[in-house]
């Protein structure tokens, strides 16, 4: 069963999920002097701080284990802090390439789609014609098994119609996203119409860009059965409170969906004192960088790129950025379901069927003993060794 740990009791058992980390293990010693840096940081002595940096620069590398690979980019991070660089630049189509590689190399991202799948497709059975909101779409990677299934089950006499709305900041890759869906869509024979809708990206989507959107942009036709998508990206509207987000779930609840899918990283990263969220932080990314190393060879160019680049970043917004800037706000599965019980949802569970499918998938493509798969309060954690790092759920 799994627990929260509250703050204290997350700094006290952080080397649990591995159990070869004594308290004298070279892992153990680089995470205490990571910490140590980032308390310098958190008492304004930036000098000390750098001195740390440089040494945690000689002790770490993009080609190590895993430990010197995870130091690499967490001393990159507290870098950028003490340098006032929020943001690292990085060319549009390896951010797009790491995401795939993620999506391939982990079983993180694909177990969230499928689960948020099986949850829509039970939700709209019965249904011939659905919409389905696709909060922060991508590549539109998630979609392609769900029409399959949805085609598959369908009467072919009476094909189904499946509308996507999907939103992001860049129309061009929206557009490439829907060409790619509708060709898709027409080798199953379903009537498929995708709706690419751009949000301001000004710093961060904030929940107010959102709203000016929604739901005047947003057409639900009177036949249609609606479902909303949020794969790893309410986190993204979160502030420093959580209003704006429950604003945002509001105006969702007010349109009436079927089921609404969450998927999201289960550690409290959004934490207002930076030493705390650092903590975390290092925590969540040092399991996540174990299950790299354990799951793929030491050449793996994909592991490097999804390391380097997609983590990279994440790692660098947590550590690096504060106000607007700071879009990777994660937080535990419970403060989600106060979040979106008091926005008016309740909770639906996830079926026993999904649950068989999740494990499946685990044991087909990522047969390693280290991925454990939780059921609680009706949704899903998967984690790795006894650490969850992603929590999946569906709301009505």
């Amino acid at each position: 069963m799994l627990r929260s740990l509250n703050s204290h009791e997350e700094q006290d058992t952080d080397h649990q999920h591995n159990p070869s980390h004594g308290l004298s293990s070279p892992a153990h010693h680089m995470r205490q002097l990571l910490i140590s840096c980032a308390e310098l940081i958190s008492q304004s002595d930036l000098a000390s701080a750098r001195r740390m940096v440089s040494l945690l620069f000689t002790r770490s590398s993009p080609d190590g284990d895993s430990t010197e690979r995870l130091v690499q980019q967490f001393t990159i991070a507290l870098s950028m802090r003490l340098n006032a660089h929020n943001f690292i630049p990085t060319d549009s189509g390896a951010v797009q390439s790491s995401y795939l590689s993620l999506n391939q190399i982990t079983p993180f991202i694909r177990f969230s789609h499928l689960t948020a799948n099986q949850a829509i497709l039970e939700a709209v059975e019965g249904h011939s014609s659905i919409h389905i909101i696709d909060f922060d779409t991508m590549q539109g990677v998630q979609w392609p098994p769900l029409m399959q299934a949805i085609a598959e089950r369908s009467d072919p006499s009476n094909p189904p119609s499946i509308r996507i709305t999907g939103t992001g900041h860049d129309m061009e890759t929206l557009r490439r996203t829907g060409d790619r869906l509708q060709k898709f869509a027409c080798s199953l024979g379903i009537n498929f119409h995708f709706h690419p809708l751009q949000i301001p990206h000004d710093t961060s989507p904030s929940a107010a860009a959102v709203l000016r959107l929604l739901p005047s942009s947003i057409a639900i036709l009177p036949d249609e059965v609606l479902a909303v998508n949020c794969v790893l990206y309410l986190h993204k509207l979160l502030s420093d409170d959580s209003r704006n987000v429950r604003l945002f779930l509001r105006t969702i609840k007010a349109m009436n969906p079927k089921v609404v899918t969450v998927a999201e990283r289960e550690g409290n990263h959004n934490h207002p004192i930076f030493l705390q969220r650092f903590i975390e932080a290092l925590d969540y990314y040092t399991a996540v960088f174990e299950s790299l190393d354990a799951t793929l060879p030491p050449a793996s160019k994909e592991r490097h790129d999804v390391e380097q680049i997609w983590l990279g970043k994440e790692i660098a917004n947590i550590v690096a950025a504060e106000g607007e800037e700071r879009m990777e706000r994660h937080e535990r599965f419970e403060s989600w379901m106060e979040i979106m019980r008091s926005s008016g949802f309740s909770n639906l569970p996830l079926s026993p069927f999904a649950l068989s499918q999740a494990k499946l998938l685990l044991r087909l493509h990522y047969p390693s003993v280290g991925y454990q798969l939780r059921l609680l309060h009706d949704s899903f954690f998967l984690g790795w060794m006894n650490k969850p790092l992603f929590s999946v759920s569906s709301w009505y």
